[in-house]
């Protein structure tokens, strides 16, 4: 068999897999936000541990049916590096390899890779759920950027000055928004979040504006008085030059 046609056909298979799965997937990728979030803030009960673990089990089960039907593999791990992450995290803990575990927590940015890398898996599945990237999309995924991103700022410096959630939930909504706050983080696992933080914020909300200001710029159009040319202006100018283009047509059969 011909290796273009091989590859067509694992690509095929993929897109299969991932239809069966998208469901299920986008319902525990959700899941997966909460509970990152209720470890970040409050910390996992044992029962809740093995929920996590077990989600995460899937998770690892379907990026490896992925790889393996994958036509091309290198370019597949160049795409999902942030997943290959986030699912190699939790892997040190579920393999309890005690020494290696603890000095992995010791290390500054764990926690942040494992942050991002659900927050990278939420996207996903808010994508996948809305279809559509549009506005409320982005009102939505900003919604769980400031939730996701909260819980983190607090994780990281509920010592050094964010003693509480919604004390961290208010700085992180704040940044996005870029107005700022007196409080700058001290930590490097902070000041990275920040700095991603920044970028998001700095990247959606010039959309966000740019919709609201199309809104009321189309509101405004609406009204007759309005110093603004409306759709329905536009229209009957249209209407009228095309009526003169037309008349300068028959002026010229006449001539002739």
């Amino acid at each position: 068999m011909p290796k273009t046609v091989l590859e067509k056909e694992r690509s095929a298979l993929v897109m299969r897999i991932e239809r069966i799965l998208e469901g299920p997937m986008v319902f525990l990728g959700f899941v997966w936000l909460v509970l990152l979030l209720i470890e970040l803030i409050w910390g996992l009960t044992p029962a809740l541990e093995i929920l996590s673990i077990s989600i995460w089990i899937v998770f690892l089960i379907d990026f490896i049916i992925k790889i393996i039907a994958a036509p091309d593999k290198t370019s597949f791990l160049k795409r999902n590096w942030l997943t290959i992450l986030s699912l190699i995290i939790p892997a040190l803990r579920v393999l309890r390899f005690a020494r290696v575990f603890r000095l992995m927590r010791g290390l500054r940015g764990i926690r942040l890779i494992k942050v991002v890398g659900s927050l990278n898996r939420s996207m996903r599945s808010l994508a996948l759920t809305m279809r559509r990237r549009g506005l409320k999309y982005v009102v939505f995924l900003t919604l769980i950027v400031i939730l996701a991103g909260g819980a983190g700022m607090y994780a990281f410096e509920k010592e050094q000055g964010l003693k509480t959630y919604s004390e961290a939930l208010w700085w992180t909504a704040m940044l996005i928004t870029s107005i700022g706050s007196e409080y700058w983080p001290q930590s490097g696992e902070g000041k990275a979040l920040c700095f991603l933080l920044s970028i998001y914020g700095f990247c959606v909300f010039g959309y966000i504006t740019a919709t609201l200001a199309s809104f009321f710029v189309g509101r405004d159009a609406e009204e007759k008085s309005a110093p603004v040319a409306g759709a329905e202006d536009i229209r009957q100018l249209k209407m009228e030059i095309e009526k003169l283009n037309q008349s300068i047509q028959d002026l010229k059969k006449n001539q002739f």
